[in-house]
C-alpha cells in the first residue's frame, strides 16, 4: 500500500510517500520559523494560511518521485491548531474523493510515537514511549498500534514549552529549544543547581512550571548583582538543560522499573537534544534496557510519520468517512487499537 501523508499540525508543512513494501518514497518539509521568528512564536492564523500556501506545492513535489498511483491518504487530524489541522485534513480528504482512494485522520502524537519504527532496528512491542515536544511530556505503555496505556503526563508546562520560556528569559530566539541547548554547551558545569520538579514524590507524572519559575528568578537575581554577562547566561542555561534532562531519565528509569518493560523510545521534538540521548543512553544500561529513537529529521513534525503510521492503520482495515474534522485536543489513550495488530 501507498500512502500519502500530510502533516499541518503547528509551524511545518510536511509531506510524505511511504510504502508498506518498498519503505519511503518520497519526502518534503517546509519550515515557517523565519515566518514567526519575529514574534518570538507561532501566530496561529499566520501558520495556517501558510499551510494554505505550501502544502499542495509540497504534494506536488512528492508524488514526482512517486512511480505508482496513491493507495490512500493520510493526514493529521489532530492535536495541534484548529485552522492548521484544517488545511491539511481539507486537503487531504479532497484528494481522496478526487482520486477514489481511502483517507484516514492519524493523531499526532502516535506519528511522533511510531517514528522510531522506521529505523534500523526498530523496537519490537512492548515499549514505553516518552513523547517530548512543545505540547506534551508524556510517558506511554505501549503493548501494540493503538494499545496505549498513559502512565505519566505533564500537569502544567511540558518539557519543550520550558525550554522556549526559559529562551526568552535569556534572551534567545525562537525556536527556543535548539538555542538554550546550544547556549547551554558553553555553560559552566556546577556553577548553579536547578531543582529536579516531582522527583522526590511517587508516580511518572510531570511538572515545569515550578523550575520555569526558578530560572527566572535565577536571571533577576544575577541580574540585581549586575552580573548577567553571557557566561552567565550559558551557565543557568546548562543548569536549566540539565534540571530537564535529569527529571526525564529520572521518570523514564522509575516507568521501565514499575513496567518491567526493558525497551524505552524517545520521540517528539525535544527528543534531539543530544544531552538528553546521552544521559538516556547511559541509563538504559544500568537498567539493562534498550533506547531506541528516531533520527533527528524525523524527531520534529513531519508527514513521514503521518505517512507511516496511517500506513499501519490502513493496512488494518481503517478509514475515515467522507465528512472530516480536526481535533485541537485528543488524548492519545482514547485511541482505538489497530484491528489487525
Amino acid at each position: 500500500m501507498r500512502v500519502l501523508g500530510i502533516e499541518t499540525s503547528c509551524d511545518e508543512t510536511g509531506v510524505a510517500i511511504y510504502d508498506s513494501e518498498e519503505g519511503l518514497i518520497s519526502e518534503a518539509l517546509y519550515s515557517q520559523i523565519d515566518l514567526h521568528i519575529e514574534y518570538g512564536g507561532v501566530v496561529p492564523e499566520l501558520a495556517s494560511r501558510d499551510h494554505i500556501r505550501k502544502t499542495i506545492p509540497l504534494i506536488k513535489q512528492v508524488l514526482v518521485d512517486s512511480k505508482k498511483p496513491i493507495d490512500a491518504i493520510a493526514y493529521t487530524q489532530g492535536p495541534g491548531l484548529m485552522g492548521a489541522l484544517m488545511v491539511g485534513a481539507a486537503i487531504g480528504r479532497s484528494l481522496a474523493m478526487a482520486w477514489g482512494v481511502p483517507a484516514l485522520g492519524i493523531h499526532h502524537m502516535e506519528g511522533h510515537l511510531l517514528a522510531p519504527m522506521l529505523e534500523n532496528p526498530a523496537p519490537e512491542f512492548p515499549f514505553i514511549a516518552l513523547l517530548v515536544s512543545g505540547g506534551h511530556t508524556q510517558l506511554v505503555d505501549v503493548q501494540g498500534i493503538g494499545k496505549y496505556r498513559l502512565l505519566g503526563d505533564s500537569l502544567d508546562d511540558a518539557a519543550g514549552e520550558a525550554f522556549d520560556k526559559a529562551a526568552k528569559m535569556l534572551g534567545l530566539s525562537y525556536p527556543g529549544g535548539p538555542q538554550v541547548a546550544k547556549l547551554a554547551s558553553k555553560g559552566t558545569p556546577g556553577r548553579f543547581k536547578f531543582p529536579r520538579p516531582m522527583t522526590n514524590r511517587p508516580g511518572l507524572d510531570f511538572s515545569f512550571s515550578g523550575l520555569k519559575t526558578f530560572t527566572l528568578n535565577t536571571i533577576a537575581s544575577e541580574r540585581d548583582k549586575d552580573n548577567l554577562d553571557g557566561q552567565t547566561r550559558a551557565d543557568i542555561a546548562y543548569a536549566f538543560e540539565e534540571a530537564v534532562v535529569d527529571t526525564l531519565a529520572i521518570k523514564c528509569r522509575r516507568a521501565i522499573q514499575q513496567t518491567g518493560i526493558s525497551s524505552l523510545i524517545i520521540a517528539g521534538g525535544v527528543s534531539a537534544n543530544r544531552s538528553l540521548r546521552k544521559k538516556l543512553e547511559e541509563m538504559v544500561v544500568d537498567e539493562n534496557a534498550r533506547l531506541y529513537f528516531p533520527r533527528p529529521e524525523y524527531c520534529t513534525d513531519n508527514g513521514v510519520m503521518i505517512a507511516f503510521a496511517g500506513c499501519q492503520r490502513l493496512l488494518a482495515g481503517e478509514t475515515s468517512g467522507l465528512q472530516f474534522s480536526a481535533q485541537p485536543r485528543w488524548p492519545i489513550d482514547e485511541l482505538k487499537p489497530a484491528a489487525n495488530v
